[in-house]
């Protein structure tokens, strides 16, 4: 256990190193981050939750709905 909680360690270190390069070249973190979590989805998954946010955004008036073909 203490040897995995070391590794573990090593690799939030170096993940935190490998988005400090990202961002000193002009990557916005929080955008790569927020792809990375998209990209470990399932596509129904995300398809699902994007039609859902869509929904919320309309009802709230923060976007227009495309019309139905």
């Amino acid at each position: 256990m203490e040897r995995l909680e070391e590794e573990k360690q090593t690799i939030a270190g170096d993940i935190k190193d490998v988005y400090g390069e990202a961002k000193g070249v002009g990557f916005d973190t929080k955008i790569l981050r927020k792809v990375i979590a998209i990209r470990k989805q399932d596509k129904d998954e995300r398809i699902e939750q994007e039609a859902v946010l869509d929904t919320y955004l309309h009802a709230l008036g923060m976007i227009e709905l495309p019309a139905e073909a």
